[in-house]
């Protein structure tokens, strides 16, 4: 059990649906609780790797672009197809930046049934990005973009 809740002089046992780690208890023994409070928070497995995985994306895509295209100007001003790639897939990993990062500060930490539809969203919105990716990705075996 996670924890016992004692209400109208009955016990409610609280346990959980999947393995989970109790980050913090919220409450104390004894102490009264009202509806909807917050009785203990969980850790959040994936938020460990999130945000340093996303850095690695962003690391290796710089140096991706740097290798393909030395000149940073051309990241910018893509005159090849190979550098219209890169604009491109430097573009993608901005916006997948952007999005995860708003995600990540404002969304996470007030998840709730009402702010689930915009996570959603954050969700919908990178797995799009990933796609472009892929795409984008593909259009380097065939020169880049035409």
């Amino acid at each position: 059990p996670l924890c016992i809740v004692e209400a109208m002089k009955m016990e409610n046992v609280l346990r959980a649906e999947r393995s989970a780690v109790v980050a913090r208890a919220a409450v104390a023994k004894g102490d009264s609780v009202s509806v909807d409070q917050v009785l203990l928070e969980f850790e959040q497995g994936y938020e460990r790797i999130g945000m340093p995985a996303l850095a690695i994306q962003v690391a290796t895509g710089l140096w991706m672009a740097w290798q393909l295209v030395p000149d940073v100007g051309g990241w910018l001003a893509p005159e090849t197809a190979v550098a219209r790639a890169i604009a491109l897939k430097l573009l993608l990993l901005l916006l997948t930046a952007l999005i995860a990062a708003h995600a990540r500060l404002r969304v996470i930490p007030q998840l709730s049934a009402r702010t689930l539809p915009l996570m959603a969203w954050h969700v919908a919105a990178v797995t799009l990005l990933a796609v472009g990716f892929v795409a984008t990705g593909v259009s380097f075996r065939f020169g880049g973009i035409g």
